[in-house]
């Protein structure tokens, strides 16, 4: 059994499915919790498997409506009894302006602001916390805490409901694609899941990076090699960068490895494909195509080319050099493995007759431009709002990546190695990066070189021929 039917017949029965949704609600709504947890992509998830399995849309939304109900009424319990203690908890003893933002905002909207704090979501952890801290009268907290939640429930939970009864009939997909769709569903929760965990864990004020320091500290050749890892201009090293490369390294060796082992395709490689060969969606190989030539060669350099004038008109040459270095480096990268491994690709169109398969040149290449991309951007963000720009990139690459599986010409295994070796490039650029002190990059006129490159790449699209 593969992987994919594994995770298929794994889902959780309907009674444990609605307690999922309702834990998923209140940890969301949870105060200090909440703020670490990525609430609405899990609640999504919940709620489209609650739709595929066609239970009633009553049950589902009153587990959402009680878990909400609860996790902010324990949140204003915390803090209505534990008024002087809250600040010396974490992760808020760390990040006191999360409670300085949430303070704002029950300041300028009162009572309000239990309800409006719901869809809002930077505060939406904190506001029932710092009800509860000004002693805000819990009659009135809990008919808003009801009253918010109704409005709540259905606005969270019937999109991803919706999404998972009509799924299947809109795209009229085959019956062997349901569970690879499943268990990609599953794999980016995950990796959602796990990547707002890590990194917190992984920031100066994380669990894990303050253990880290206190382990330096006991030997000589531990402060030593804290030391080394720091750049120079800083004590403390980028940890979260580091951690990247030492895990995507690690993953993309032992995959090549299990790649090479197999001398061909792997067998969910095989399943994969026969899967897509049986699909019949409108319109789905011409996206395909769209998508490929937007990610080959002339299709990045049309997306780059706005934003390298830009970095040069603002001589943040650093920047260019940084992001032109990545790029090279990916590519040098993807020849050298394609001639090393030599593995042959499932349909091998004119324009690649001279091209090998494994990694995906594509995935890797858009890995490295929109990663880079977003951890640029990232930093003109506040805290809590940077994994936006990931998400934005992730929202990008991943399409990019499976129209090569649209149009045949790549294994599944492949955009696997191609993303892997895509973030160790990632992971390097940034710790070269930050090795050095460097000038910011706002601000930018992000919306102008955004439209510049989707003009671009749209010209390259309708009138050069794939490359």
């Amino acid at each position: 059994m593969s992987i994919a039917d594994t995770l298929f017949h794994l889902a959780p029965s309907p009674s444990l499915l609605l307690l999922i949704i309702a834990a998923i609600a209140l940890v969301e709504s949870l105060a200090l919790v909440g703020l670490l947890v990525p609430g609405v992509v899990l609640i999504t998830a919940a709620t489209s498997l609650a739709g595929h399995q066609e239970l009633a849309v009553g049950p589902v939304l009153a587990a959402a409506f009680l878990g909400a109900v609860v996790g902010d009424g324990l949140s204003f319990l915390l803090g209505y009894t534990q008024r002087e203690r809250v600040t010396a908890l974490w992760p808020l003893s760390r990040h006191p302006e999360w409670l300085a933002r949430g303070a704002r905002f029950f300041q300028r909207h009162g009572s309000l602001s239990v309800v409006l704090g719901r869809f809002v979501g930077p505060v939406r952890p904190v506001v029932p916390l710092i009800a509860g801290m000004l002693r805000m009268s819990p009659r009135t907290f809990t008919w808003a805490n009801l009253g918010s939640a109704l409005i709540w429930a259905p606005a969270y939970v019937l999109p991803g409901y919706l999404l998972g009864r009509t799924w299947q009939k809109v795209l009229a997909l085959p019956e062997g694609l349901e569970p690879w769709l499943i268990a990609l569903g599953v794999l980016v929760v995950l990796l959602a899941v796990v990547f707002s965990w890590v990194r917190h864990l992984v920031t100066r004020d994380g669990f894990a990076y303050r253990r880290l320091v206190g382990l330096s500290r006991r030997s000589l050749l531990g402060r030593r090699l804290w030391r080394w890892l720091a750049p120079a201009h800083d004590v403390e090293p980028p940890l979260a960068s580091w951690l990247l490369l030492i895990l995507s390294l690690a993953a993309f060796s032992a995959w090549t490895l299990v790649v090479i082992h197999h001398q061909g395709p792997l067998p969910l490689d095989l399943r994969l494909a026969d899967v897509l060969k049986a699909l019949s969606v409108p319109g789905l190989p011409a996206f395909g195509e769209l998508m490929a030539r937007a990610g080959d060669l002339l299709g990045v350099l049309a997306l780059s080319l706005p934003w390298a004038a830009w970095l040069l008109w603002r001589r943040q040459l650093s920047a260019f050099w940084h992001i032109a270095g990545g790029l090279v480096g990916i590519a040098l990268l993807n020849s050298l493995f394609k001639a090393a491994i030599g593995r042959a690709r499932p349909e091998t169109p004119a324009h690649l007759a001279d091209s090998l398969s494994y990694p995906s040149a594509h995935t890797s290449t858009a890995v490295v431009l929109f990663g880079m991309a977003a951890a640029f951007a990232s930093r003109a963000l506040p805290d809590g709002r940077r994994f936006l720009a990931y998400w934005a990139a992730i929202a990008v690459i991943l399409p990019m990546a499976l129209s090569r599986l649209l149009v045949g010409v790549h294994w599944l295994s492949d955009l696997i190695g191609g993303a892997l070796l895509g973030l160790v490039v990632c992971a390097l650029v940034q710790l070269a990066w930050q090795r050095q002190p460097r000038p910011s990059l706002a601000p930018c006129p992000w919306h102008l070189l955004g439209v510049a490159s989707l003009v671009l790449v749209a010209s390259r699209i309708a009138w050069l021929p794939p490359v």
